[in-house]
């Protein structure tokens, strides 16, 4: 079973690959299916890993938004044909990099094995 690192350091290698392709800008993400299809599939793995956090991580980090990455997760997963791109390119552009900054900052918090 993956511990609290491990989805740590998923979560970030997944905002790392999203910043890959969203420095294109907007249009290229509006434009490009892959693009779109590459930003979406690594959502739903910062969901995922965001999803099965231990409870106890969770309480010790109460200010990031759960219940808000858990259900852009479900949306990503289970509603599909309702996704709307200005919603995922806001959460791009206004909601990763303060999630990667929280993410850094409890890796470092973390005992290394």
């Amino acid at each position: 079973m993956r511990d609290d690192r491990e989805r740590l350091l998923d979560l970030q290698e997944a905002i790392l690959k999203i910043e890959k392709y969203a420095v294109r800008g907007r249009q290229a993400f509006e434009q490009d299916e892959l693009i779109q299809s590459w930003i979406v599939h690594h959502l739903q793995i910062i969901g995922e890993a965001a999803r099965t956090m231990s409870p106890t991580f969770q309480q010790q980090y109460p200010d990031w938004s759960w219940s808000r990455i858990t259900g852009m997760r479900n949306i990503l997963i289970h509603h599909y044909f309702e996704i709307d791109t200005d919603i995922v390119w806001s959460v791009v552009e206004k909601e990763l990099p303060d999630l990667k900054g929280k993410v850094d900052g409890a890796l470092k918090n973390l005992i290394k094995p």
